[in-house]
């Protein structure tokens, strides 16, 4: 039975992997998991499209910078629109690289180069209320370090980052401590005066809207972030026509365009492939007022639900079948020995808590992959805890009457085991199955960071983008399909109990 379940294992992660790596033809555009990025990859893909044997594979929203390096220099990807300043500052870790030339250099030896200029900075900086910049004289991140009370809600990433907080508040005497949001979130959280300040970039499209004050880094503070793409160095041999098609973007986007598109996605909910083909038809320079927003309806209705639907439910399908394979049997086999039980249950116990978004980076390190195959391993593991708890809560419930009872009949240890032991304690490893399903439902949402897909495609743009509707449209769905789901547990041991309260059959005459 171990063999079988490792088999499948086997079968069902190569299989993902697979599906998971587009052919040596196939150009792969990533991005990171804000507006710009998005529509970025989509003007990357749908320039290089004409030139490629097959579509290009898109895979939006791969999370902060960490996680989509890892993916290009591992091979997922084969390119994603960076900045300067977090190449020179993240990636090499303020190596000296003034100059693309220089930057090249140091990224040679990773396999990695940057190039095609796209023609806009889009750098940091921190933006206020305009009234209380007029209330408090706010003019300059100077001014705005004499105001401590004021409280600043700043981006996880830009907590985290060389460039971002920590050197910011030394640089300045900055003595706040900021709260930790989402970068779509913070507008929202500004706007309605929960916070004071926000760190932006500056080609957002909601500075203007939401009538902010952006704050000049008199001390020089913030390198400059011009927009270039980085890339594997392979790829302009791999795919020379669709390399040079590249190239024609360079210096195509100005900060005024890069503006206008990013407040269509942002302000008219236009989507990002739309954006990028208008503005490559020459039709994109300004937002369209005539535009009118897609409704609830048609977010949560959307040509996409069908697929998602079944990415979502292959990840927790695959992930909650592999665990039951593996932790049934082990917990079997565990179930006698208390210390080696302690054990395993321990270390299972460890997994839950690593945090989704840790674990996935590990693997995709690891694997050097993104997608579907880290995914269905995280779930998998996460899966394993209540299965492996509750087999070995069934067979520790089973009177101990009924065991000794089974031996006097002769039974072998393996025939009352299944004959005695699993029809007793099934109840209870259901149980544990149920309450796997619905944690696999809820965490295959976070599979969407690393191009997984599955409900969580629609809430991590909608977290982007700040859009209630598109993080109901993803997240309504994945609900329904957990009541499904205990729909159907409820009717099987519904079913077993009838089972189990039926009468035997009568015997011949």
């Amino acid at each position: 039975m171990l063999r079988a379940a490792l088999l499948l294992l086997a079968m069902a992660w190569l299989g993902a992997a697979a599906s998971a790596q587009p052919g040596e033809g196939t150009l792969r555009v990533g991005s990171k998991r804000f507006t710009e990025s998005y529509i970025l990859a989509e003007l990357l893909a749908q320039t290089a499209a004409p030139h490629t044997a097959s579509p290009p594979v898109v895979r939006q929203g791969l999370g902060n910078t960490a996680i989509v390096y890892e993916a290009l220099r591992s091979g997922a990807i084969d390119l994603y629109a960076e900045y300067t300043g977090t190449i020179a500052l993240e990636i090499l870790k303020g190596s000296p690289a003034d100059t693309r030339e220089a930057m090249n250099a140091a990224l040679a030896p990773m396999g990695l180069g940057v190039a095609i200029p796209l023609g806009f900075n889009d750098g940091y900086a921190l933006a206020v209320r305009a009234a209380d910049a007029e209330r408090l004289g706010l003019r300059t991140l100077s001014d705005l370090a004499k105001h401590p009370e004021l409280k600043l809600g700043l981006s996880n990433e830009f907590l985290g980052r060389a460039d971002g907080w920590k050197g910011l508040a030394a640089r300045y005497g900055f003595t706040q401590a900021p709260t930790g949001l989402d970068h779509g979130l913070a507008y929202e959280a500004v706007a309605a005066k929960q916070i004071d300040a926000i760190d932006i970039y500056t080609t957002d499209a909601k500075i203007e809207h939401l009538g902010l004050r952006v704050l000049e880094d008199d001390r020089k503070y913030f390198p400059r972030y011009d927009a270039v793409v980085l890339y594997r160095l392979d790829l302009p041999t791999r795919l020379p026509q669709a390399w040079a098609a590249l190239k024609t973007l360079e210096g195509r986007i100005d900060e005024h365009a890069m503006i206008a598109m990013n407040a269509r996605a942002e302000l008219q909910s236009v989507p990002f492939d739309t954006i990028a083909r208008d503005f490559l038809a020459g039709a994109g320079q300004g937002a369209k007022p005539q535009e009118t927003r897609r409704g609830f309806t048609a977010k949560l209705f959307g040509p996409d639900l069908w697929q998602l639907a079944r990415q979502h439910l292959v990840l927790v399908a695959v992930s909650v079948g592999v665990a039951i394979l593996i932790g049934v049997p082990l917990a079997i086999l565990v179930f006698p020995h208390v210390r080696l039980r302690a054990l395993v249950l321990g270390f299972a116990s460890l997994l839950q808590t690593v945090p989704s978004l840790a674990l996935l980076a590990v693997l995709i390190s690891m694997l050097g992959a993104i997608g579907a195959l880290p995914a269905l391993i995280a779930l998998t593991l996460y899966s394993l805890l209540p299965i492996m708890r509750n087999t070995v809560t069934g067979l520790a419930e089973v009177p101990n009457g009924l065991r000794l009872a089974g031996t006097a009949l002769g039974m072998t240890p393996p025939q009352s085991l299944r004959l005695v032991l699993l029809p007793l304690a099934l109840p209870t490893l259901l149980a544990g199955v149920r309450t796997a399903t619905a944690i696999a439902i809820g965490t295959a949402t976070i599979a969407a960071f690393i191009g997984a897909g599955g409900f969580g495609e629609r809430i991590v743009t909608g977290l982007a983008l700040n859009d209630r509707e598109l993080l109901l449209a993803g997240a309504l769905p994945a609900a329904a399909l957990a009541l499904l789901s205990e729909g159907i547990f409820e009717l099987v041991e519904m079913l077993m109990r009838r089972r189990r309260r039926a009468p035997p059959p009568s015997l011949p005459p």
